[in-house]
């Protein structure tokens, strides 16, 4: 009982996971971005909904209405105003950009809010839980890994039924040829980084309630999302999903053969996956 424990936990882990992830998904597979600050974007969303629940006295959830729109328009504003300069065949301003960005974030983040941990209070919503066939489920887990389901789901959805996901389709396959059918390529790769970033804001969120944050923390959440995204298939929002789930379970299991190997055991399952399937378990078919 205590292994089908660790593995449930590790899967509901995962949920926290696909929705770091997801955002690394949908950019990537929009316009081929590696966004090296987005760690350091989900903690700007933690901080965000610290400071509103702070200000107003309102239910970290309920701060969501707030940080996921406000994330959207940073999301539009940095898109527009700053990455589409560094797109091109190389893939390397981008990458320096955005870990400029990376330390201008955290450097920030650390004179605002100092570096002493901050925690979003969540009340009886962090202690909760419900038996489950033997098994003590917590309510938080449980939201957050439907949360992520739903926001998977909702991505997936606009990807293949709406006329917005048509015209993500169409740059990411040819940005030219989408040009020349009167997509502004600029905008819509800013309206993917506001979706990007709206999804980023509630793993930000589920993340502060679920544990302290620090400015400095961004770099391992990027770490696990990118570990999700790559098991699972680039571009591949379903397949990021079990990418987390992996991820999560083998940690899980790993602090159950000895609390130190934790971290190790998801990295190691990432490089054993990477191995066997460099392009990841469900790499993207083209619809």
């Amino acid at each position: 009982m205590d292994w089908l424990n660790a593995v449930v936990q590790g899967t509901l882990l995962g949920g926290l996971y696909a929705l770091f992830a997801a955002g690394l998904s949908l950019i990537f597979g929009v316009m081929r971005l590696v966004n090296i600050a987005h760690g350091d974007l989900i903690v700007l969303a933690a901080y965000l909904g610290l400071t509103i629940t702070t200000v107003a006295g309102v239910h970290p959830l309920l701060a969501l209405v707030l940080v996921v729109p406000a994330m959207g328009i940073i999301g539009y504003a940095l898109q527009r105003g700053l990455l589409n300069q560094t797109l091109g065949d190389d893939l390397l301003p981008p990458l320096l950009v955005t870990f400029g960005l990376s330390v201008i974030l955290q450097n920030g983040l650390l004179e605002i809010y100092t570096a002493d941990p901050q925690k979003l209070d969540a009340g009886v919503l962090e202690t909760a839980s419900v038996a489950v066939g033997g098994l003590s489920l917590g309510v938080l887990p449980l939201l957050t890994f439907g949360i992520a389901v739903a926001v998977i789901w909702a991505l997936q959805w606009t990807f293949y039924h709406t006329s917005l996901g048509r015209a993500f389709r169409a740059v990411s396959d040819n940005q030219d040829i989408a040009q020349l059918m009167g997509l502004n390529r600029r905008h819509i790769f800013g309206l993917a980084m506001a979706l990007a970033l709206a999804v980023t804001a509630i793993a930000g969120i589920m993340l502060g309630i679920r544990t302290s944050f620090d400015p400095s923390i961004g770099g391992g959440r990027l770490i696990f999302g990118f570990e999700a995204v790559i098991i699972g298939g680039l571009g591949n929002l379903w397949g990021t999903l079990i990418g987390g789930v992996i991820l999560g379970v083998a940690q899980t299991v790993g602090a159950k053969i000895d609390p130190g190997w934790q971290i190790l055991s998801g990295h190691l399952a990432f490089l054993l996956i990477l191995a066997v399937r460099p392009n990841g378990l469900f790499p993207r078919i083209s619809a």
